[in-house]
């Protein structure tokens, strides 16, 4: 038995139809790739002006920039700095179209516990005045300094709260070294205002372990990432990424299947001759990103 024709419309709706089907895996991938802001910290050009730096950032097509390592000359939240140089500071980032969503704090340890509480207090101040998201610890080297360190983190966490202000902490060796000792620090700072921003490339250079083994543990603790790549403990971290031994591919997609959604913060890249080598080294770790992403 012979079929019916299909009538010009019924034709016109099973091709529209087919056509439908055929694009739907392509733009059902397009939409699974994660869609997290990335930005860059200011660390590749510390040799050079903060202006020069911001210039860069801006070349480099980053929206975002974050206050990670201060220098003589730029010393950002620190405790010391003035309202006249936090509103220079502001107005900086601000003129070049840029957002700053993170500021870094520095440990005084050589504090008695009163002194490094007040001083952490003040650089947050500090923080929001700028109107940063994220205030970022680099954890603690010395046991010596774990006691005085946990509870000047829990008191910073209360009132960075206070203040819109979410406190994290980064690998850096130490107590802050691997998963163990973060989820420690976790425990015993003891706030919900006490978050971690992970950083591949570190966990590399201080312990030699698999990133993502150690991500998986603290994966819903995680509402940041350093992205930075290294090829071996105690190695180069100032390299373009792809040359290390980071998979942030793999990186990605396990940081997406736990749910993650907050910045990529590009923290590290090749430094060149002059901020614009540097600068065109940043947009390419920018691009290797932003294909990582693409392939999650």
């Amino acid at each position: 038995m012979s079929l019916p024709a299909l009538s010009r419309r019924d034709f016109l709706v099973s091709a529209s139809a087919a056509a439908l089907a055929a694009a739907l895996p392509a733009r059902a991938a397009a939409a699974k790739a994660p869609a997290w802001k990335i930005g860059c910290f200011n660390r590749p050009w510390t040799k050079w002006s903060y202006d020069e730096t911001l210039d860069a950032i801006k070349g480099a097509g980053y929206g975002t920039t974050g206050l990670l390592s201060p220098t003589k000359a730029d010393i950002f939240t620190h405790a010391s700095a003035t309202p006249d140089y936090l509103a220079g500071l502001k107005q900086k980032i601000a003129a070049r179209g840029l957002a700053v969503n993170m500021t870094s704090l520095r440990m005084r340890h050589e504090l008695p516990l009163a002194g490094l509480i007040a001083d952490t207090r003040q650089q947050l101040a500090n923080g929001h005045t700028l109107g940063v998201e994220f205030a970022l610890t680099f954890g603690v080297d010395k046991p010596e300094h774990y006691e005085a360190y946990f509870k000047a983190m829990a008191d910073a966490a209360a009132f960075a709260q206070e203040r819109g202000i979410k406190l994290v902490m980064k690998p850096h060796g130490g107590g802050s070294g691997s998963s163990d000792e973060i989820r420690s620090a976790l425990k015993r700072v003891g706030h919900p205002n006490f978050k971690i921003w992970y950083d591949a490339g570190n966990i590399i250079y201080y312990t030699g372990k698999d990133p993502i083994a150690e991500f998986k543990p603290i994966a819903e603790h995680v509402t940041g990432f350093c992205a930075k790549d290294c090829g071996a403990p105690k190695g180069d971290v100032m390299i373009q990424f792809g040359t290390g031994k980071v998979d942030f591919v793999a990186m990605f997609k396990a940081m997406k299947a736990a749910g993650f959604n907050g910045p990529l913060m590009v923290e590290c890249c090749k430094i060149g001759a002059t901020p614009q080598e540097t600068m065109a080294n940043a947009r390419a770790n920018r691009l290797f990103l932003e294909k990582a992403l693409a392939a999650v």
